[in-house]
């Protein structure tokens, strides 16, 4: 298994340094969505056209516009007033994350069923990024959701290698091992190529520095946190760990035995799992 973990690994990082590894590729309509909220002179009008014309992805804005999410009384009915509610950031970032969804679709079973999980745990993990970035930090909580969802996308590209290779296919062991291995520095380059901002950009390489010693809170303190909380009460590794020595904890203000998994479920209003899938 070293050996065949090893040469599928330098094969990888060898594509990487030439620019030759195939990464996913956002929606046409997730950038054309991104490059007019960033266009200081866009409107809510012209948003909302421009989303109009994905009728699947203004059906979820629409429904997200409607959740308690939102905490609103009046019923949203149309795309223009749910781009109004949401505001022009916010429905981008939920465009992007709604969207994203595509990706995570093989032809194999193996394949697929991998990175339905990947998918399952990102949704998880964006919500408890969500919650916690509305009660205790002045971070941007559709950032954050943002960051929870491609904590992992460097998956992706090793997942779509794994459907060329059967050595790889036929070893799942080798390659959870090789996904572990390798997603953070791949998810860092897809970020870079999507041209994420770098606030977000950080996440994959850095979530699981669990040393790590940033001035202020930031999206992969969001992250790291929210990836402990969710495997909390399982025989994961991370559970092994002393959580009481991990800095980002106390830069959230949380404490480590606080349950903010069980916060995420009981409050469904603010649990955006439901609503990505």
């Amino acid at each position: 298994m070293a050996s065949l973990l090893e040469t599928v690994a330098n094969d990888l990082i060898t594509q990487i340094k030439n620019d030759t590894l195939v990464l996913p590729s956002l929606p046409e309509v997730c950038l054309k969505v991104r490059d007019l909220a960033e266009d200081v002179e866009s409107s809510i009008p012209q948003l909302s056209e421009l989303i109009g014309q994905d009728a699947a992805l203004a059906a979820r804005i629409i429904k997200v516009a409607n959740s308690p999410l939102v905490r609103t009384s009046s019923e949203v009915t149309d795309i223009s007033t749910a781009v109004a509610r949401l505001g022009i950031n916010f429905t981008s970032n939920l465009a992007m994350g709604l969207a994203m969804e595509q990706m995570f679709q093989a032809t194999s079973d193996v394949v697929d069923k991998r990175m339905r999980s990947i998918w399952a745990q990102s949704s998880e993990i964006a919500s408890i990024c969500h919650v916690m970035a509305t009660h205790y930090t002045k971070l941007l909580p559709d950032q954050a959701m943002l960051a929870g969802l491609v904590h992992k996308i460097g998956a992706l590209p090793v997942l779509a290698y794994a459907e060329e290779n059967n050595a790889l296919l036929n070893d799942g062991f080798a390659l959870d091992k090789l996904i572990e291995k390798l997603h953070p520095v791949i998810g860092t380059h897809i970020l870079k190529t999507w041209k994420f901002p770098a606030e977000v950009l950080n996440v994959p390489n850095q979530y699981l520095k669990f040393d790590r010693s940033p001035n202020k809170v930031d999206y992969a303190d969001l992250v790291q946190v929210a990836v402990l909380q969710s495997v909390a009460d399982t025989n994961h590794p991370f559970t092994k760990l002393d959580w009481s020595t991990i800095g980002s904890f106390e830069r959230l203000g949380i404490s480590p035995e606080v349950e903010m998994t069980e916060m995420v479920d009981l409050d469904e209003g603010e649990s955006i799992t439901g609503l990505l899938n």
